[in-house]
């Protein structure tokens, strides 16, 4: 996996300077334009090719906050591919009767319920989100072993969110109906 921070000499955080990140982007969109190399060798216009799509991988996922932890936590392998992560018992509660309101819907539209359950998502979101925030923004200078405590915990809030995400997805389907 290429590691978007050093390809742009940044150091890993979850709060990297927007601008220095766009001056990045296009400081290397200009030096690995395809167009400059038209006269170069296969294997030199192949390698440019390759650089130009990691540059703007980089920028895609280093300026979308949620792309970047997901990267983060991905980089520092606490996201596996098809990993089976299992989300605390009392948020699932939490979220059950959410659920049971949910699926009450499908059967009895209530447009007031439905305001209320998607206040209550968007508190549980916005909960979760201020986590994510007041976490990652001393991840930077904290030592290796705080670093790792708060990783742990950020992947927790990470599949939270994933979870709510699934959530918005049924609400928006059931409203469609």
């Amino acid at each position: 996996m290429t590691d978007y921070f050093s390809f742009y000499g940044l150091p890993l955080s979850f709060n990297p300077d927007a601008a220095l990140v766009k001056q990045k982007f296009y400081e290397f969109s200009k030096k690995y334009h395809p167009d400059f190399y038209i006269n170069e060798s296969d294997e030199k216009q192949a390698e440019v090719l390759e650089l130009s799509t990691v540059n703007n991988k980089a920028y895609q996922v280093l300026s979308d906050p949620q792309k970047r932890l997901h990267y983060i936590l991905e980089l520092k392998g606490l996201l596996t591919e098809g990993e089976n992560y299992v989300l605390p018992q009392s948020f699932l509660m939490d979220m059950m009767d959410i659920n049971e309101t949910l699926m009450d819907l499908q059967f009895d539209p209530d447009p007031i319920k439905l305001a209320a359950l998607k206040e209550d998502v968007n508190g549980v979101e916005k909960g979760l989100s201020d986590e994510i925030v007041t976490l990652t923004t001393s991840f930077e200078v904290q030592d290796t072993e705080e670093q790792n405590k708060t990783l742990i915990a950020v992947k927790d809030l990470y599949y939270r969110t994933k979870y709510l995400l699934r959530l918005r997805e049924s609400i928006a389907k059931a409203t469609a109906l």
